[in-house]
């Protein structure tokens, strides 16, 4: 079985190289610093397992997960706070809290062992990732890939988001990009005097709006700087001039 340590602490490395001595059927294929080294280094290796670490910079764990189509089986390696350690364990997904003991290493193991059984990592993740994936960090950016390469989105340069199938598109004066995410992630995660959902398909950001036009029956236009016209529901509307102090 083929693993991966992707962790920009060197100690931490050191350890779980440590730990793996005592299971000989494991083998350690690459050891990565950050997101980006580790999104390569599963698109190249395929690995059956990752120890990943959540919060290292560039883009944290769950930013970089997001990014693979087919991820790989994970324990988390994380000094994250209560509320993500309890989603873990509601979720099934195995964790270790810094400083971790062989004896926990080896129980995680275990437990990684007999879910993979049970069900695929993809399986395993998406609810994970969808209820702990809020951390500061998306406040203000937003991680996608595009043509293999990973950009990084301020969300100040975000004009407006639409709902396409199992995405979202983010719109921006450099074009359109796809995220894998719902509507409803993003309603709760960027700021609501920023963003305002007007549309059950649509969230614009209001600094963006030129101005407001009417449009069949109770609906309405929000014209942006850019041209594109977002519609602008009737309690979209209501949203809307709440948030502008109309």
């Amino acid at each position: 079985m083929k693993l991966i340590i992707i962790d920009d602490e060197p100690l931490a490395r050191s350890i779980i190289r440590e730990y793996l001595q005592f299971h000989p059927e494991l083998e350690l294929i690459a050891e990565c610093n950050d997101g980006f080294e580790g999104v390569k280094a599963i698109q190249q290796l395929q690995p059956d397992l990752i120890f990943l670490d959540i919060q290292m910079p560039k883009i944290n764990g769950f930013e970089m997960l997001e990014l693979i189509e087919e991820p790989p089986a994970v324990i988390f390696t994380t000094a994250f706070d209560e509320y993500a350690i309890k989603a873990f364990e509601s979720h099934a997904v195995d964790y270790l809290l810094k400083p971790f003991s062989r004896d926990r290493f080896d129980k995680a193991i275990s437990k990684w062992r007999i879910s993979s059984k049970n069900m695929s990592s993809k399986e395993q993740l998406a609810p994970l990732l969808e209820s702990v994936s809020n951390s500061p960090a998306e406040q203000h950016r937003v991680v996608v890939k595009l043509s293999g390469k990973i950009r990084i989105i301020p969300v100040d340069e975000i004009q407006y988001l639409e709902a396409a199938d199992d995405y979202v598109k983010v719109h921006t004066k450099d074009g359109a990009f796809l995220k894998n995410k719902t509507m409803g992630h993003f309603e709760n995660v960027l700021n609501r005097d920023l963003f305002v959902r007007t549309h059950r398909s649509y969230m614009v950001n209001i600094t963006e709006i030129t101005r407001i036009d009417p449009y069949e029956k109770d609906n309405h236009l929000a014209i942006l700087k850019s041209g594109a016209r977002v519609p602008v529901s009737k309690t979209g509307y209501v949203k809307l001039k709440t948030v502008l102090g109309l």
